[in-house]
């Protein structure tokens, strides 16, 4: 019998009559655990392309009810889980970090409060991405080993984080006392040039007789970040291995990226007790064989977490793919540019929250990383004759002065609702409505819809047998959360 119905039954049967058992009752009615109640309010916040809304909570909270729904409806179902997410951020670029570096302390720590937590307005970003040695988002080229031509240190003798303690390491210093538990995600362009067939910064070909040489370098790497309290989550081996295009940039096809892993990396990093994730690739998703072929290589696989990817080129689902084919091995989003020029009125964030965050989130990606964090109002700094020219990143810095662009809302509406830890759960998605759900640590419901049409869409979100009615004008984004 249930306490509720002892307790009922010794009412009805008390001799009458008796004033102190209905308090008694009542008194014990109240420290029982009470049934879940109706369902709550959801909230949306909101952003318009005419920025008649910005990331911004909307009232009144969308009611739901056990009306039957009529249009198009959006069904939310927690019960079926898909990857745990890692968190959602950008790339720290050594452009990125000078140019936050330089700011007013206080401006500066008003910024990465801004970026790095969900008080008031801030966003919430949860991952980053930074550069091993420059990418060509800095103002010149170097790495951690940088000598003269003609000669070679194949022991790391004159190993160096010296180049990176102006400003990427005090920035991240700073970001990690907003925000401990952020993960670090480290990519290089190239090797120290004496290591390349060219010699050069752009392009070339990592000597094989310098393979032992690199793992050491990379051991550097992640002890020394270490060191200075900086922990390195997960690295990949080159960003971009089939573009030369780039100042610094270098080519690895992936059979050299698999002897690298199998023979020098993985054993290097075992040796030192290093717990860095190894990532493959770093490349877009028009060439799935490449990951491929190095999973099917069991002395690589084992030393390999997952794979990461960008977006330049081919189509999303090629992560599903992978992931069907290898599900153990893990998928990450590492990079995709979504540009917008300063002084531009509209915001067109309804296509790139379609296309990345709720696309790349829907093909089993545990992160979704931005190219870049921030740039000058030219662009900059990036490399000579092989940076990027357009690369304007989700803020514009202009001294103290901080203009927020469109990768910044298209990032935020996930980034503060969706902490790490969270889980992607079933909806179904339509080309109408693009949308994706998650359920936080905390028990909350998120879905992030997306109306990149030309008309106003009317629609209802399900979930647990009730329904709210919503609205998202043309172009809009609306993250719902309950």
């Amino acid at each position: 019998m249930s306490k509720m119905a002892a307790l009922s039954k010794a009412y009805m049967e008390a001799p009458v009559p008796s004033k102190l058992v209905p308090s008694l009752l009542l008194s014990a009615i109240a420290l029982l655990p009470l049934p879940s109640l109706a369902q709550t309010d959801a909230t949306l916040w909101l952003t318009n392309p005419d920025r008649s809304a910005l990331l911004a909570e909307q009232s009144p909270k969308l009611a739901f009810t056990s009306t039957t729904p009529t249009g198009p409806v959006i069904d939310v179902d927690s019960a079926k889980t898909y990857q745990t997410m890692d968190g959602f951020g950008y790339a720290l670029t050594g452009g990125s970090a000078m140019l936050i570096h330089r700011m007013d302390p206080a401006k500066r720590a008003e910024l990465l409060h801004n970026l790095f937590t969900t008080e008031g307005d801030g966003i919430g970003v949860s991952y980053l991405r930074v550069t091993v040695g420059s990418s060509d988002m800095n103002d010149h080229v170097y790495s951690y080993d940088d000598l003269p031509e003609g000669q070679t240190d194949p022991d790391m003798a004159h190993f160096s984080l010296a180049p990176d303690e102006t400003d990427v390491i005090p920035v991240l210093k700073e970001i990690l006392a907003i925000n401990p538990k952020i993960k670090i995600l480290a990519s290089p362009w190239s090797a120290p040039l004496w290591m390349k067939t060219t010699g050069k910064a752009q392009g070339g070909v990592l000597l094989p007789e310098y393979f032992p040489a690199y793992a050491k370098y990379w051991v550097k790497y992640i002890q020394g970040m270490k060191a200075e309290g900086i922990t390195i989550d997960a690295l990949t081996i080159e960003n971009e291995p089939l573009n030369e295009k780039n100042t610094p940039s270098m080519l690895m096809l992936e059979s050299e990226q698999d002897d690298f892993i199998a023979h020098h990396l993985g054993p290097a990093f075992q040796k030192a007790s290093i717990k860095t994730k190894i990532l493959l690739y770093d490349h877009n998703l028009d060439h799935p064989a490449y990951v491929l072929s190095i999973l099917k290589d069991p002395d690589a696989r084992k030393y390999v977490d997952g794979s990461a990817w960008h977006l330049y080129g081919g189509k999303v689902e090629a992560m599903t793919q992978v992931h069907d084919a290898f599900p153990a091995k893990n998928i990450y989003f590492t990079e995709q540019s979504i540009t917008e020029r300063p002084g531009i009125t509209a915001l067109n964030l309804a296509r790139p929250v379609a296309h990345v965050m709720i696309g790349v989130s829907r093909n089993w990606s545990k992160n979704v990383l931005l190219w870049n964090l921030a740039a000058d109002p030219n662009a900059g700094p990036h490399t000579d004759n092989g940076g990027c020219t357009g690369c304007y990143g989700a803020l514009t810095i202009d001294g103290d002065n901080v203009t927020r662009l469109l990768a910044y809302y298209v990032l935020g509406h996930a980034s503060k609702f969706v902490p790490a830890g969270s889980v992607r759960i079933d909806s179904n998605s339509t080309d109408t409505l693009p949308n994706v759900a998650f359920k936080t640590p905390d028990g909350k419901q998120v879905v992030i819809v997306s109306n990149p049409g030309d008309a106003p869409q009317n629609f209802a979100v399900r979930y647990k047998g009730k329904a709210f009615t919503a609205s998202l004008g043309a172009g809009s984004v609306g993250t719902y959360v309950w």
